[in-house]
């Protein structure tokens, strides 16, 4: 039994296998510990205290920490991340409800990113293989020629220089 304590209650025992160190959750989930202590700074994890004032990490955290790892490597947000996790519960086990919820969202989130992406692409594809090279006609550098309302000429080049 470890007695631990997260700052607001009175301390408890909890059973020594439902607690990781810091060091087992790094080794277990291949997050840096710099990394935990800064998912933990932005409310992604939590842990509980021991009495020395030592980090101990619920079990069930492992799943949250790989699911964070898997969104930093598609290049999600951690506030992203934060946001569709945040109907999972880190003070427990988290039901499949819980995940479920979770899920539905983050669905939402990366739908939208999909749907950014390939409207990018296709107006990308549609610069590159229009060829025209035209600061006035461009629909990916200037959509419906917005420049042409400041003005003839070189728009861009005029505003970097008055910044000088």
């Amino acid at each position: 039994m470890i007695r631990i304590s997260n700052g607001t209650e009175e301390p408890q025992e909890k059973p020594a296998e439902e607690l990781l160190s810091i060091g087992q959750v790094s080794e277990r989930t291949g997050v840096a510990r710099s990394a935990l202590h800064y998912y933990e700074e932005l409310g992604l994890i939590t842990s509980l205290r021991t009495s020395g004032n030592q980090r101990r990490y619920p079990r069930h955290l492992l799943r949250r920490i790989s699911l964070i790892t898997v969104g930093r490597q598609l290049g999600i947000a951690l506030s992203d991340i934060k946001e569709a996790l945040a109907p999972v519960p880190m003070d427990r086990l988290p039901s499949e409800e819980d995940w479920v919820r979770a899920t539905a969202h983050w669905k939402l989130v990366l739908e939208a990113r999909r749907r950014a992406i390939e409207e990018l692409e296709d107006r990308l594809m549609g610069c590159i293989g229009c060829g025209c090279l035209s600061m006035q006609a461009c629909n990916l550098l200037n959509p419906d020629d917005q420049l042409s309302q400041q003005g003839a000429g070189a728009r861009r080049l005029d505003s970097d220089e008055s910044s000088e």
